[in-house]
């Protein structure tokens, strides 16, 4: 059980492993993770270390792997986990599996690279024969427009197009140039090729009415087929770059008819053929790439492992006298056999039994890591505490408190049974499902958040509904689930008189009740299980609800913060420090016991005395804790009144020795460290009298002073801290109150200007106007009430903690413990990352 309260005993271990056996050794240590290593090289550069040569061939299989895995994934092909935890392989084989990997890289790079090519050959050829085709189209319109025009050659004013027929008809020789360019370029080209050669083109285009890849990109893009006509070499060369600048495909067309067809069924049969070959390279692709996703899960998984290994061996030290590798770890004194095991049964798998591996236990004042025996419920707990700071070694471990203080407060705040409800149903489902959900969305940041606390979350709904029915509010509503100690007497007269009435439970504010008519209003006695349903309906539900919410986040404060300050007492116990509990635990508890214990001892006084028809006679607890700080007590009502005999006395007493503790505390320690320094500096007088030169000792008490100076000044820092702190940190358990106050109310706004207008409807409309009305209701209550408000508790709660808790006992200055283990790393970089 002790190891639930306090992190687990570390024993440094000193390894002597012989090369041979190195690899074996650490691989199966790998497996179990007990051990954290000590970079004994910490001066040497990475890359002048033993084995980094093996680390570089570790991740250059990587990225190989990583473009083996990107090409699966691009063809939607499936990867097969393996069935069951590869083990490391030997040395031996990484250089086959290294092999194997070159060899898929290789091949399936050059396959890419052929069908690559073809495909821009088949896309090249695919424009040719749009373009051959919709060229063929222009010159048979030219012909014809040649023939009609030969009867009409001397008519005037002609258009473009005229004045081109007519340069046809008088036989003179035209160049041109086509092509194929993307069809939202068509019109920049037209205007630039009119601009630049100032009229003297001629321009015809026709668009592809299919999608076209282009054979640069790789895109499928709209295409237009041109031809541009010209005259003279230097129209020839603008075209041309005109074209090239607007990265338009430009073709050979021949001006023969013939030769045009002929080169149209050349090109027909060169795409036939590039069809059968693409699709045969992408048959033996996809064979390539099936049997590589059988096995490229595990080959990433050995890989890793590999060099991680390396990797733990480059912080060896290479004890080449010895010829064996030294390292040093961490390990729990549990595990001292297991470790001892694991090294024995890696000697025996890589052949060199007959010379074991040696643990050594080595003494060091390096503090060890903090480790605490976790599952998958106490993790999530544990890492909101990791969070504010890790455990100091071997001190109290706060997560056992926090596992149910947590959800508590949150509860506190979030108080409603409805949508603890809601909550409690996300994280169950987070629960039951959780071995299918882990792998789902692991990418997904926030998902990744809220799946590592479906506990704590579970807990936080659970406790919500707890506090929910004790406040009786459900969806901003009350249950009347064990009828109500109150019963409305009061006839039509009085009821018509007035919009509201008073049910009071002092009978002899009405004259006309009697005592056995105050007996049928108010039977006496208390509601089962938390608050009376009849608040629900009163106009002053905030005056009651407040003053029983604010006392209640004082209790609860005051007594969380004592138990941080008792916790103190055992961490003081277990380090023998025997002065720190009469230096600061004594007069820590006494003051919070003479102020903030007296306070709660008068809120239980004052429920337990008065009595609801005494309500007006009770009196204020918050002026009589004012009065007592100033030692006043007035005569004049309220003040006045006393709450007990003998009271003044009492808190008079009570306030002096909180006073007390205060130079208690700030003077203890540092006097104790003098008197300490004090009988160590005579006892090295007395058994060493040489040393007590003046040099020396004036060195000494220089030391001596600072270092009292330091100790003077934090011990006056922790003493304001702390006081001061205790009547903030009261102070700030209010926010208990106020953020369960504003839930409240924000729960109620919703229900009253949104699902009671549907509600308040009859008939047919009302349920449609429900219905219609539900959505955005049901909308704000998560997006708002759930979320938003869920999150402000969640983070208030946290506070409350690390501030106000953790502060009176924990320091949080140890290191986590980060084993070498292969399900870490796994974790950390899956698979599929």
């Amino acid at each position: 059980m002790t190891t639930i309260f306090r992190s687990e005993q570390m024993t440094s271990c000193q390894l002597y492993l012989q090369p041979d056996a190195a690899y074996s050794c650490i691989a199966e240590l790998g497996e179990l993770g007990i051990v954290q290593f000590r970079d004994l090289n910490p001066n040497v550069n990475s890359f002048q270390r033993k084995f980094v040569n093996e680390v570089r061939r570790c991740e250059e299989m990587e990225r190989k792997l990583r473009f083996l895995e990107s090409e699966i994934k691009k063809d939607e092909l499936t990867l097969y986990d393996p069935d069951e935890n590869p083990d490391a392989p030997k040395p031996r084989e990484m250089i086959d599996l290294e092999a194997i990997i070159d060899k898929l890289d290789h091949e399936l790079k050059e396959i890419n690279t052929n069908a690559d090519a073809l495909l821009r050959n088949f896309n090249e050829l695919t424009e040719l024969k749009h373009n051959l085709s919709m060229t063929q189209t222009f010159f048979q319109d030219a012909q014809q427009v040649r023939i009609g025009l030969s009867e009409n050659a001397h008519e005037q004013n002609v258009d473009i197009d005229d004045q081109y027929s007519s340069t046809m008809a008088t036989g003179m020789k035209l160049g041109f140039v086509s092509g194929v360019i993307s069809r939202e370029r068509i019109i920049g080209f037209e205007r630039m090729l009119w601009r630049v050669c100032r009229g003297n083109v001629f321009l015809k285009q026709a668009d592809i009415p299919d999608l076209i890849e282009d054979p640069l990109t790789g895109e499928k893009v709209h295409k237009t087929v041109f031809v541009v006509f010209f005259q003279g070499e230097q129209l020839k060369n603008r075209v041309q770059k005109i074209c090239e600048g607007f990265r338009a495909n430009i073709y050979p067309c021949p001006e023969n008819a013939n030769e045009r067809r002929e080169l149209a069924m050349g090109v027909m049969t060169r795409l036939e053929d590039l069809n059968i070959v693409l699709r045969q390279t992408h048959d033996h692709r996809q064979r390539v790439l099936l049997e590589t996703s059988k096995t490229i899960r595990t080959w990433i998984i050995k890989v890793r492992k590999i060099k991680a290994i390396y990797h733990t061996m480059n912080m060896f030290n290479n004890d080449i006298a010895r010829k064996c590798f030294i390292a040093e770890c961490w390990t729990p004194n549990s595990q001292i056999d297991t470790l001892q095991l694991a090294l024995r049964k890696g000697s025996e798998s890589s052949g060199s039994g007959s010379i074991s591996s040696v643990v050594n236990r080595i003494e060091t004042n390096q503090q060890p890591p903090t480790h605490n025996k976790l599952n998958k419920f106490t993790q999530g707990f544990q890492n909101l505490v990791d969070a504010y700071g890790v455990a100091t070694y071997r001190e109290i471990n706060p997560m056992p408190f926090v596992l149910i203080t947590f959800p508590f407060l949150f509860a506190v705040m979030f108080g409603d049974a409805g949508h603890g409800l809601i909550v409690s149903i996300f994280a169950l489902w987070m629960v039951i499902k959780e071995n299918t959900l882990k792998k789902k969305w692991r990418t997904q940041e926030v998902w990744t958040i809220f799946f590592g606390g479906r506990y704590i979350i579970l807990l936080m709904g659970l406790f919500s509904i707890y506090t929910g029915l004790i406040y009786n509010d459900v969806f901003s509503k009350s249950l009347n689930l064990f009828g109500s100690s109150w019963r409305v007497k009061f006839d039509d007269k009085t009821l018509l008189k007035s919009d509201s009435v008073f049910l009071e439970p002092n009978p002899t504010i009405y004259n006309h009740t009697t005592p056995d008519q105050y007996r049928q209003m108010y039977s006496g006695n208390p509601y089962l299980l938390g608050i009376d349903p009849v608040w629900q309906l009163s106009d002053n539900k905030i005056t009651f609800t407040n003053s029983a919410k604010m006392k209640f986040a004082i209790i609860i404060g005051i007594i969380q913060m004592c138990f941080g300050v008792i916790l103190s007492l055992w961490n003081h116990l277990h380090f023998k420090h025997y002065h720190g509990i009469f230096a600061e635990f004594l007069p820590q508890l006494i003051f919070l016991v003479c102020i903030f214990i007296y306070l709660i001892i008068l809120i239980f006084y004052k429920w337990s005395t008065y009595q609801g028809k005494d309500a007006t006679d009770a009196p204020s607890l918050l002026i009589h804790l004012i009065n007592m700080m100033l030692l006043s007590y007035p005569d004049s009502p309220p003040s006045s009144t006393k709450i007990y005999n003998g009271q003044r006395g009492v808190q008079t007493a009570l306030l002096l020795i909180a006073v007390i503790c205060i130079p208690w505390m700030l003077l203890a320690k540092p006097i104790y460290t003098i008197i300490k320094r004090r009988k160590r500096n005579n006892h090295l007088t007395v058994t060493n009298p040489l040393a007590s030169n003046d040099i020396e000792m004036k060195n000494h008490n220089a030391d001596e002073e600072i270092d009292m100076s330091e100790v003077w000044v934090e011990q006056g820092i922790h003493t304001i801290e702390y006081f001061l702190g205790c009547i903030s940190h009261t102070a700030s358990y209010l926010r208990l109150w106020a953020l369960s106050l504003a839930h409240a109310q924000l729960s109620e706004v919703l229900w009253s200007m949104i699902f009671h207008i549907g509600l308040s409807m009859n008939g047919y409309i009302g349920g449609i106007a429900s219905f219609m009305v539900f959505m955005p209701w049901s909308s704000l209550t998560i997006f708002i009430l759930l979320l938003m408000e869920g999150l402000s508790a969640f983070l208030h709660a946290l506070r409350l903690h690390w501030v106000e808790f953790q502060s009176k006992f924990y320091k949080g200055e140890g290191y986590p413990f980060v084993p070498f283990s292969f399900k870490l790393i796994l974790e950390e970089t899956p698979p599929d990352s």
